[in-house]
């Protein structure tokens, strides 16, 4: 069982024993890893698609996301596993978790009870604000790519899918 540190606002985690399960290795090899063993993952609203904030988990943070319903992160600056709202009561309860086509980012679905950022805000990107940006705009022609270029894509999902499924 994990022992559990009220340090900060969302507890952290002692990592588990020598022999604890570990992520299933057919998902834990399609993972493309940064230099310190990290994934990053887009926490999201699961019905209003909302982005609420991103967080990082290594291999056990996404092991236990997996396994358990909520979710845990990596956290980098204490270097320990903390899972949200252990003490803040800000939970995020798992609904849906997909790894993105290159394997380098997750897309991590829950339904968030209160504040998803430390800040109090709902979601992370309302504290930070927007940005001033140059709204492009495309052409009606724009609308789909050219029908040779859809059946590529196509066939292309299709291999990949069947590589994967041949693994």
């Amino acid at each position: 069982m994990d022992t559990i540190q009220h340090s900060s606002d969302d507890a952290p985690m002692k990592a588990d024993p020598v022999g604890a399960p570990r992520l299933d290795r057919r998902i834990a090899s399609r993972l493309k890893r940064d230099s310190k063993g990290l994934v990053a993952a887009v926490i999201q609203q699961f019905d209003t698609h909302e982005v609420l904030m991103v967080g990082y988990m290594n291999d056990e943070a996404l092991r236990r996301t997996l396994s358990t319903g909520r979710v845990t992160f990596w956290s980098r600056s204490r270097q320990e596993y903390w899972r949200k709202g252990d003490t803040s009561g800000h939970v995020q309860y798992v609904k849906a978790v997909s790894l993105d086509c290159d394997g380098d980012a997750l897309l991590v679905e829950v339904d968030q009870v209160g504040a998803a950022c430390h800040t109090g805000a709902r979601s992370c990107f309302e504290a930070g604000g927007p940005l001033s940006v140059v709204v492009g705009r495309r052409a009606r022609d724009e609308e789909q790519p050219p029908a040779e270029l859809r059946h590529d894509a196509q066939r292309d999902a299709v291999e990949r899918r069947e590589r994967r499924e041949t693994r």
